[in-house]
């Protein structure tokens, strides 16, 4: 009897090894034929700014100055629009090869050292 073959795993790249690299695997399949063009950063800032917007006038729309906006509450929900800001700001770094799992460490670290060292 013969014994079966392994299959060696197949080798990964390095962006897998972050938190987002599930993410940038699916992205890079959506984006694959305008992730290299020279506008694709900028459409990605103008889609991040929209995209905060969004966000802000559903939110406001239900929590805020705007309770009696009907047409946004029914056309937006800050929590998918919370989603489309995430998903704007890892297209962004994946382009821009950011490390986002290193940003974000660096970021809380900066908001703790805030916390036990505030400014006088």
């Amino acid at each position: 009897m013969e014994t079966p073959k392994i299959k060696a795993p197949k080798k990964e790249s390095t962006k897998m090894h972050t938190p987002f690299g599930k993410y940038f695997m699916l992205l890079d399949q959506v984006d694959r034929t305008i992730k290299h063009s020279d506008e694709f950063g900028s459409f990605l800032i103008l889609s991040l700014v929209e995209e905060v917007g969004e966000m802000a006038r559903a939110y406001l729309a239900k929590h805020g100055r705007k309770e009696t906006n009907l047409a946004a509450q029914r056309d937006e929900k800050y929590e998918q629009e919370l989603g489309d800001i995430l998903l704007a700001i890892i297209r962004f770094a994946r382009i821009k090869n950011i490390n986002l799992h290193k940003r974000i460490m660096y970021s809380l670290r900066k908001i703790r050292n805030r916390k036990t060292h505030p400014k006088e």
